[in-house]
């Protein structure tokens, strides 16, 4: 039977007309001329007395999703760009480059491209390890930095070592980027403190959010999640120098808090960490309210303030 009806179609559609395009942006691809091309909300209109904010995301559902609960109040403060990694949307490279450090290059390049030369960044999960790594890379464009439940100080090791409630790389790999129902509420029950009744959740809605949201680039994505724990050591990690705000869920784990310790302890003074209480990896849909509190504290308070 061919399919006539898609909820997540019309969720994706009603995103992008009753929220991004409402706030202010519009929808572009940009081709950075090296078999890369990038996709990117940015704002209609620039005003230059606002400070540049990128909003980086991570697996799971795309940038529209991810976003759309903070957008419709963070726009007031920001010219705010919302872009789509590579292999996500309408994002993809020829590159064999898998690494946070090369989608950190491809970023820094569509920045460059849609004429931001300083920006603060915000990263969800796997978007805090690119934002870190742009963090790292790019000193004097980026000012502030808000990293989100992002393992940023895992090493290689720490798989062996059981930290992890899916200790086999290729297992999570096939949780983090689901083909069937069943994996989807494996990556749903992690994800949240308290998940909806799994029980409840009709297969052919999961198969439909699938169909629209993981089907494409599915081998891209997964070398992306194999990529992260390569040779990493938290002695090879290189510290960033702008303040750093790191918000976790009390009780994640896909990234446990142990991980947001390790980071606070690697970055030192120059870093915050706020843990959400009875929150998990996806605090930001659980806590709302109170993740958006943190960010306009670190990101719009601080710009106030540096202009008085």
């Amino acid at each position: 039977m061919s399919r006539c009806f898609s909820f997540t179609e019309v969720k994706n559609w009603c995103l992008q007309s009753c929220t991004f395009t409402k706030s202010g942006l519009r929808s572009t691809v940009t081709d950075l001329k090296d078999g890369t091309v990038m996709h990117c909300w940015v704002p209609k209109t620039r005003t230059d007395s606002k400070p540049d904010l990128v909003l980086i995301h991570g697996l799971g559902a795309n940038a529209l999703w991810q976003w759309a609960n903070i957008i419709p109040n963070i726009i007031h403060y920001f010219n705010v760009y919302v872009p789509d990694l590579i292999f996500f949307g309408d994002s993809y490279s020829t590159s064999p480059e898998r690494s946070e450090s090369f989608q950190a290059q491809c970023l820094m390049k569509l920045m460059e491209a849609n004429s931001v030369k300083k920006m603060s960044l915000v990263g969800l999960s796997y978007g805090g390890f690119v934002a870190y790594s742009m963090a790292s890379q790019f000193k004097e464009n980026v000012e502030r930095v808000v990293i989100c439940s992002a393992g940023v100080c895992m090493e290689e090791k720490d798989l062996r070592d059981g930290m992890f409630r899916v200790s086999d790389l290729e297992e999570a790999s096939r949780i983090l980027v689901p083909q069937s129902p069943e994996k989807l509420k494996e990556l749903i029950s992690y994800s949240f403190f308290k998940p909806p009744p799994l029980g409840l959740l009709p297969s052919c809605l999961l198969a439909d959010f699938i169909h629209v949201m993981c089907t494409e680039y599915v081998e891209e994505k997964r070398d992306l999640i194999r990529a992260i724990p390569r040779d990493r050591n938290v002695s090879k990690i290189p510290r960033i120098c702008q303040p750093t705000l790191i918000l976790w869920g009390e009780y994640d784990q896909i990234f446990p808090l142990e991980l947001g310790h390790r980071l606070k302890s690697h970055l030192g003074d120059n870093a915050e960490l706020v843990v959400i209480k009875n929150a998990g990896h996806a605090f930001n849909v659980e806590k709302t309210k109170e993740y958006y509190n943190h960010l306009k504290s670190f990101l719009v308070d601080f710009q106030q303030l540096k202009h008085q």
